[in-house]
């Protein structure tokens, strides 16, 4: 226990050290600018359609099962406050993590751990270009640029599924669901949701780049390293997303 809990502390210190380093080069010079947008497409830009699908039919959940809960006590008019607070709260931010750690996260982690089996990573080092600097860091400075803009756009597109769900399917006044979405939604929710998802950008690109651009230092060799390298990039960024989100959580309340 003691081996593997020190194991495990080393691995977070280096985690740590990992993203710093890849954050305070983003502003470097000269400023890769064209690679940053390039992330931000490949990571915000390919996953909208995904983003949008899941959070139509999560919110259209939402509006269902909430309408069947609030009736029993008759306040089905406030559905649409109590659609908008989880989503802006908790499930945007949450479920966009999770949706771009299975789309971008795990082909990151992939296409990092193949460079590094296939000696580029050295190549790079060779070539007196910091690996690091390359390849990590405009993905963390296009993460941290997704993230929040991905989050805004599930928060919108669930509500927007709650009201087809509440109104249009089950009868409740469409103004009463926006009053209720617009008095009951503070400006502290908005901006707690977009604390958690530039948190989320931060866990979810560290790991997985750090799991691919390690992934010679593990037992297995070759394309079973990489394989175990992307799936333990996404099981571990996901555990964390949620564990981070109850920390988060118990602070912004």
């Amino acid at each position: 226990m003691g081996a593997w809990t020190l194991f495990r502390i080393r691995q977070m210190g280096r985690n740590a050290i990992f993203f710093f380093q890849g954050f305070v080069l983003i502003f470097s010079l000269p400023f890769q600018a064209t690679k940053i947008v390039q992330q931000v497409y490949f990571i915000g830009m390919k996953s909208v359609a995904v983003i949008c699908l899941t959070a139509a039919f999560t919110g259209m959940v939402l509006g269902l099962q909430g309408y069947y809960t609030l009736v029993k006590f008759g306040s089905e008019g406030v559905l649409g406050a109590a659609v908008a607070l989880t989503l802006i709260r908790e499930l945007g931010p949450v479920l966009t993590a999770i949706m771009v750690i299975g789309r971008a996260g795990s082909a990151m982690a992939a296409e990092i751990g193949i460079m590094r089996i296939s000696e580029q990573i050295d190549a790079l080092d060779t070539m007196d270009i910091h690996p690091i600097r390359f390849l990590i860091s405009p993905r963390i400075g296009g993460a941290l640029i997704s993230f929040p803009l991905l989050t805004a756009l599930f928060d919108v597109v669930g509500i927007m599924g709650g009201y087809v769900t509440g109104s249009l399917l089950l009868g409740i006044n469409p103004g009463i669901y926006f009053a209720r979405v617009e008095s009951s939604v503070q400006m502290s929710d908005i901006t707690g949701g977009f604390i958690k998802s530039v948190v989320f950008a931060v866990v979810v690109i560290t790991v997985c780049c750090f799991q691919g651009y390690f992934t010679h230092q593990r037992p297995e060799f070759g394309a079973k390293g990489v394989s175990v390298s992307t799936t333990e990039a996404v099981v571990i960024s996901s555990v964390l997303v949620l564990v981070t989100d109850y920390v988060l959580t118990s602070l912004l309340l």
